[in-house]
């Protein structure tokens, strides 16, 4: 069928966008006059200093009155919304932040990232040449700030202890992010319009004093809540536990005795034998002043403050969850996989594509050594340990050992069978996506709730046990690798893998909302 003889509606639309000087805009306006002639619609797009001077040069009305083909502007670096991100100073939070913080960027927001100094230090020294770090401090419309946490300088190559952070963030980092905002909305007021001012800030669920400060310069706020929707209900119903008296503890002996057994069947959209061992793990003290503990209980409730809540899951893996959410939190909109989010729909050549979240170099030895093995024969496990010289000699041309490595790569390497992980849930996710059955390991926070949803609601992992000996961890993993429990874990992950690659593919459920918090939320 020939163009021109379809409908107005049904023309192929071509937008043009020429790199605004004027080698570029000449023969990009050649071509699409071209396109045009072929029965294209046309919008050839400017930037608003460069259409103002085409209007100066010919008639307004010639170049607005063009049969289906049309001049347009982008507004100007000052008039563009400024989201201000902060995610919580830890790599489980950054990571899905800064993924986020590149889907709105894609949407034309300019971006200022908040990482504590730290953090900002370790970014930069995991950059693997001094022309990473150049591009990371150099892209357009994106730019990396800090604030001070608070705590004294230590080792760039360790994580910092979590209760001293904790209790830093609670008390000292309020009236710092204020002075960054309001020195942004300065410096963008200084610029003469060439740097938009902070429209909204997204912040972590658990910086709940982010939100406070985003509610007394009257911004806009969204929370990205980055752990999963099981262990949001765990977390949330700790002050009714504390009511009840379950919690905490009333003695050390509680955590051996079966205690950690009771049945807690009253969790909204929780399984009905859940028990208390399965629940986030801070629960586990006998101090009723523990920071951690209390940390929960003011932090999650506060999410309620914000506008509107990023989740990192999608509706088909959490739909009960997530239903039970939406009666206790503002309007959820689900992104997840933000990994795969992302990937799909951040175009290649963005300038912020590439941007890592590493607060670790990354290594990818583990890739190279993966292609010389058969399909599904390796154990990909992730757990932080100090290995022993012996345990170096006896598996020496049988394994690779890497301090990090590019996981989700990792995971979706045809060589990997099982997956070895302590739960956390972006190393979740990435199994899920990879299509991997997994061995769960769970160690702290909510991945005893993970592990419990991957083992028995979902039916894609097993868990090993508090009494770890190294036959029985053989056993299961052959069992994962080689067994009728582990072809059909393998089975139901395919499932949810499939689900999770429809949500998140290009234009997908979980792009769409993004955009629709971006129009109901972020620059309603």
């Amino acid at each position: 069928m020939e163009i021109g003889s379809l409908a107005p509606g049904e023309r192929p639309h071509a937008v043009m966008i020429p790199y605004p000087a004027q080698g570029h805009v000449t023969p990009m306006l050649k071509l699409a006059k071209l396109l045009h002639v072929r029965g294209f619609h046309v919008t050839f797009v400017n930037n608003e200093f460069n259409h103002r001077r085409l209007l100066r040069s010919q008639s307004a009305e010639a170049l607005h009155g063009l049969p289906g083909f049309r001049m347009g502007s982008l507004p100007p670096a000052g008039e563009r919304p400024h989201a201000v991100m902060m995610p919580y100073p830890a790599q489980g939070h950054v990571t899905p932040m800064l993924k986020l913080a590149k889907l709105l960027h894609t949407r034309g927001f300019h971006i200022t990232f908040v990482n504590n100094e730290f953090n900002h230090l370790r970014l930069l020294g995991a950059q693997q040449s001094q022309a990473a770090v150049d591009r990371l401090c150099s892209l357009p419309g994106f730019r990396f700030a800090t604030i001070a946490d608070g705590l004294p300088p230590s080792d760039l190559e360790a994580s910092r202890d979590t209760p001293a952070l904790i209790y830093s963030t609670m008390t000292t980092c309020r009236p710092r992010f204020k002075e960054l905002v309001v020195n942004l909305n300065e410096e963008a007021e200084a610029s003469g319009g060439a740097l938009p001012p902070v429209t909204c800030v997204v912040a972590d669920s658990i910086t709940s004093f982010a939100i406070s400060v985003a509610r007394e310069l009257g911004l806009r706020c969204a929370v990205l809540w980055t752990a999963s929707a099981c262990g949001f209900m765990g977390y949330y119903h700790y002050k009714d536990l504390l009511d009840r008296g379950l919690v905490p503890l009333k003695e050390e002996a509680q955590l051996r005795n079966g205690y950690l057994d009771t049945i807690i069947d009253w969790i909204p959209a929780m399984p009905k034998d859940l028990r208390l061992r399965d629940l986030p793990s801070y629960l586990r003290t006998v101090d009723p002043d523990d920071i951690m503990f209390n940390f929960f209980i003011h932090e999650v409730p506060a999410m309620s403050q914000a506008s509107a809540v990023v989740i990192n899951t999608w509706d088909e893996l959490d739909a009960p969850l997530l239903d039970a959410m939406s009666k206790l939190l503002p309007p959820i909109y689900t992104a997840g996989p933000l990994h795969l989010t992302a990937r799909n729909n951040v175009p290649e050549e963005s300038p912020v594509s590439g941007v890592g979240s590493n607060l670790w170099k990354e290594q990818d030895a583990p890739l190279r050594w993966l292609d010389g093995r058969p399909p599904r024969s390796v154990v990909h496990g992730d757990v932080k340990a100090a290995l022993l010289p012996e345990f170096y000699a006896a598996t020496e041309g049988r394994s690779m050992l890497s301090t990090w490595c590019p996981q989700q790569e990792v995971l979706e390497h045809e060589a990997v069978g099982v997956f070895l992980t302590h739960s956390g849930w972006n190393s979740s996710l990435e199994g899920i996506c990879g299509g991997v059955p997994m061995v769960c390991w769970p160690f702290f926070a909510e991945q005893q709730t993970n592990c419990r949803f991957k083992c028995t609601e979902w039916g894609i992992g097993m868990e090993i046990g508090d009494d770890v000996r190294r036959t029985e961890v053989e056993a299961m993993i052959r069992e994962a690798m080689e067994g009728e429990q582990g072809r059909e874990m393998r089975r139901r992950v395919l499932e949810l893998h499939q689900s999770a690659v429809a949500s998140s593919r290009r234009d997908g459920r979980s792009m769409r909302n993004v955009d629709r918090l971006i129009k109901e939320v972020l620059l309603a």
